[in-house]
């Protein structure tokens, strides 16, 4: 009997709502994982995380390895218990890291060679070695070791890098082996190449994982394309597995992911923005460095109930960001993640009534109007 399953609720068009269960705890899906790359969500508490809504971290496997290692987080007893944060948590493969951020790097059949960027010393990372770390972490779902291409990349480069993520997915699933309790993610590739897309689900369903992603994506290619591409994508995973979209992203890019049937979704965005003035809210962005707010009494967002938004004003958070204040970053990241949590609790509560349609408009009309006036 396994310790994890995924239940669908409800469904209204290609949208979903159910739950991932995990022996940590439940994942309501639609799911936004705050990204807490190095072990922490930047500015944040874990019990702040929480407190936003949050169900799952991603954790990041490339930076851990790198810093402070994955045997040394296994031996304090592993990536919970190191960054205190007692629900689930997924790792990402490290590929994509690799193929963008490390130096001098080499591929072939067996994996990635490559320089760190924090030291420079020299790094291998295969399948197995991949499964290896993330089981050193002890994540509750482990992502597949695949090869992620910079789009625009030309068909021929996108066709032999998703046959050798596909051979890398087989040998993934054959490491990780069996660990009841925990789950193994298939990344599927393609680019925006729809037979190699289904090429690549047939490839994945066939060796068989606890739930798939759709990889590739949000590398440069224009929501209009990665839409497109999402059009029908999802529609070649299994039905009763998790739809993972990675690295996605802005607020509609959440709401038309989830539109198209993605359950799972993860993005620096909210803690990036937060940290450089940028603001979401209900009527869109907010770029709380700019003069207008700097007499404004009043909060960030009327309807928002997160601390920024309680006990502050536009222009107490104008003053902090331009005095460099740490609580700048602190408070700005804590209201972006609760208007995601916010969000994905709105689209669920939405598919479950079987009004996402007049929800989603209402979305966009809300975004269409800006902020509010200047006083």
């Amino acid at each position: 009997m396994s310790q994890t399953s995924f239940t669908l609720h409800a469904t209204d068009g290609a949208a979903r709502t159910g739950v991932i269960a995990t022996p940590r705890g439940e994942i309501r899906t639609p799911a936004f994982m705050p990204v807490g790359t190095a072990a922490t969500v930047k500015a944040m508490l874990p019990e702040s995380v929480r407190a936003t809504g949050a169900d799952i971290l991603l954790g990041n496997t490339y930076h851990l390895m790198l810093r402070p290692g994955a045997e040394r987080i296994d031996r304090l007893g592993g990536l919970h218990r190191f960054m205190n944060w007692d629900r689930p948590i997924l790792t990402d493969s490290g590929g994509f890291q690799v193929m963008s951020l490390a130096g001098l790097r080499k591929l072939t059949e067996q994996g990635v060679t490559f320089r760190s960027h924090v030291d420079g010393s020299k790094h291998m990372l295969s399948p197995e070695r991949s499964m290896e770390i993330q089981r050193l972490l002890g994540s509750d779902i482990v992502m597949a070791f695949d090869e992620c291409p910079a789009l625009p990349a030309d068909r021929a480069r996108i066709e032999s890098s998703m046959r050798l993520s596909m051979r890398w997915a087989q040998r993934s699933r054959d490491a990780f082996g069996d660990r009841p309790g925990h789950m193994l993610f298939g990344i599927q590739q393609g680019g925006l190449e729809p037979d190699l897309r289904e090429e690549s689900a047939k490839a994945l369903t066939g060796i068989g994982f606890d739930g798939y992603a759709v990889g590739g994506l949000a590398v440069g290619e224009g929501q209009e394309a990665m839409f497109a591409c999402l059009d029908h994508a999802p529609g070649h995973l299994p039905v009763d597995k998790p739809r993972y979209l990675m690295g996605v992203g802005k607020p509609d890019d959440i709401v038309g992911a989830v539109k198209r049937g993605i359950d799972m979704m993860d993005c620096v965005l909210p803690s990036r923005s937060g940290r450089t003035g940028q603001v979401f809210t209900r009527q869109g962005v907010v770029n709380i460095k700019n003069a207008r707010h700097q007499d404004d009494p009043r909060p960030l967002d009327e309807a928002c109930s997160c601390p920024a938004c309680r006990g502050y004003s536009r222009a107490y958070l104008h003053h902090v960001f331009r005095a460099q204040e740490m609580i700048s970053g602190m408070l700005l990241t804590w209201h972006n993640l609760h208007y995601y949590q916010d969000l994905m609790q709105g689209m669920r509560d939405a598919i479950a009534e079987g009004r996402f349609a007049a929800w989603e408009a209402k979305f966009h009309a809300d975004r269409a109007q800006g902020d509010i006036p200047p006083l």
